[in-house]
């Protein structure tokens, strides 16, 4: 399986290697790592009905997929400016339009990304970044944390939905942290 090498690394030789990288190197494994992860997920949307929802309160798999697809847009204005507010923020438009264009979406928003993430000093991931609506704050800290809590666990938050409608839809679900019952680990 792909990628089960990463969790392989004993831990003291793990933190040693960590003591002598930045942030930025860290931070860029999860990312590596996650962005794998997305691709993979993002294979195996089905182009037959964008619109299908397991529930009438959830987001149409076509769009969330795209807005998985996009989310490394939102690190990249984590890392290039100092806030967003969301009430003067104009929202892309997260109309599906094809597999093809789910996997062009993460390879360019990824690879932008990831740039300025490997660019990053740790002084700058230090700096405090803002989210809010208005006024009103709704996440506000630094950079390095907001990294994790605002796009990577939103990213993976919104990845395991997927996991769940492709599940429904008798679509086979990646193993992403370990095996899936559609991707066993094999000796």
């Amino acid at each position: 399986m792909r990628g089960t090498a990463l969790f392989l690394c004993p831990a003291a030789l793990c933190y040693a290697a960590q003591a002598a990288m930045k942030t930025s190197e860290i931070l860029l494994v999860d990312f590596d790592v996650e962005m794998d992860g997305t691709r993979r997920t993002l294979e195996r949307i089905p182009e037959n009905d964008p619109q299908w929802k397991p529930n009438p309160k959830s987001m149409p798999i076509g769009r969330l997929a795209l807005h998985v697809a996009t989310l490394p847009d939102f690190l990249t204005q984590i890392l290039t400016t100092d806030e967003l507010n969301l009430a003067n923020h104009k929202f892309p438009d997260l109309a599906f339009q094809s597999a093809a264009h789910l996997l062009s979406e993460l390879e360019r928003s990824s690879k932008e990304a990831k740039g300025h993430l490997r660019a990053a000093s740790d002084q700058d991931l230090q700096k405090n970044w803002r989210l809010s609506w208005g006024d009103k704050a709704i996440a506000e800290g630094p950079r390095m944390l907001l990294y994790r809590s605002m796009f990577l666990n939103h990213l993976v938050h919104h990845r395991a939905q997927l996991g769940v409608y492709l599940r429904l839809l008798g679509i086979p679900v990646p193993g992403l942290y370990g095996p899936s019952a559609d991707e066993p680990f094999t000796p």
